[in-house]
């Protein structure tokens, strides 16, 4: 993967990690809205997550970079996207997949006694194409 550069998002946080990630993965958008996109095709998704936080762990991370690439690439590579459950009430656009992603890490760090956060995360569909997702402070909670 080519080394990119991301929008930042200004924080008080001590550490920041930012994991670069990419699987490739099918869906379509059923709406005659979607255009050409109505029918099954497929992205080489390319994914940027990062996560803040004050504390470390007791190894000295925030959270594994491994533990992070394994929770979204194990779940979504080389699958339908709208055969997720996550994606039966909305369809799996590039926005919604943004999202789910953050939800996914953010349920993760959760469960983590030094509490880091997943701030943004960033989905590439195509070249030129990216969607920013930014959870709401409710969202954290």
């Amino acid at each position: 993967m080519m080394q990119q550069f991301y929008p930042q998002v200004h924080h008080s946080y001590c550490f920041e990690l930012n994991k670069d990630m990419h699987f490739s993965a099918a869906h379509f958008i059923p709406d005659e809205k979607a255009g050409k996109c109505q029918r099954m095709h497929g992205h080489t998704y390319h994914i940027n997550v990062t996560i803040v936080g004050n504390e470390l762990d007791s190894t000295g991370f925030l959270i594994d970079f491994k533990q992070l690439k394994n929770l979204i690439h194990d779940k979504y590579d080389h699958s339908v996207l709208n055969e997720h459950p996550e994606f039966h009430k909305y369809y799996p656009t590039t926005e919604r997949l943004a999202e789910q992603i953050g939800k996914t890490i953010q349920d993760v760090l959760r469960t983590r006694s030094n509490q880091p956060i997943c701030l943004q995360v960033i989905v590439r569909e195509t070249p030129t194409s990216y969607v920013i997702y930014r959870p709401t402070q409710e969202a954290l909670l």
